[in-house]
């Protein structure tokens, strides 16, 4: 996926998402580590650190620093590191599984942000959620699923509760 320029962030955050013994600067660079490796063999840490100080900055991460362990961080900033660790593979696609699941309201906000901040950069983002008004609220357009079956695509600004449920339940 990562050659193909796409990064997944699963539903799972704390099963299959963070490493909770590392730090924030291990979780946020780990699938990305090639990219560090010097000539000789071993990890440039001034170009990690510089990369993970830049991407909490950039993504508003609320820890005491970058050794902090992940698992200390509330689920928003974990959440966010998350974004970090996808966002320094450099995209192209992400598909966003239930990003804002467990989070604080103030959180939500702050990744529906980031969201947006990435499509205006010309990312393609694929949103998934089980919140109603979230994919009212964030979306161009909607795919709707029924029992494993393409129910049909709503415009985001034509969609209402109404329709996708029409959608949602049509192969039940």
């Amino acid at each position: 996926a990562k050659k193909l320029k796409m990064a997944l962030l699963t539903e799972e955050r704390r099963v299959t998402g963070i490493f909770p013994v590392l730090s924030v600067l291990e979780n946020a660079s780990i699938a990305n580590l090639q990219k560090y490796v010097k000539p000789n063999r071993l990890l440039n840490e001034k170009k990690r650190r510089a990369d993970g100080e830049k991407s909490v900055h950039l993504l508003k991460v609320k820890t005491p620093s970058l050794k902090t362990l992940i698992k200390d961080l509330s689920g928003g900033n974990q959440q966010k590191v998350l974004i970090a660790r996808w966002l320094l593979t450099e995209p192209e696609i992400l598909l966003l599984d239930e990003p804002t699941r467990g989070i604080d309201v103030g959180a939500k906000y702050e990744i529906y942000t980031i969201m947006s901040d990435l499509a205006k950069q010309g990312k393609s983002i694929i949103f998934i959620s089980s919140e109603m008004p979230e994919l009212m609220g964030m979306s161009d357009r909607i795919m709707v699923m029924s029992a494993g079956h393409l129910s049909g695509f709503v415009p985001g600004r034509e969609a209402t509760e109404e329709k996708i449920m029409r959608m949602a339940t049509q192969y039940l």
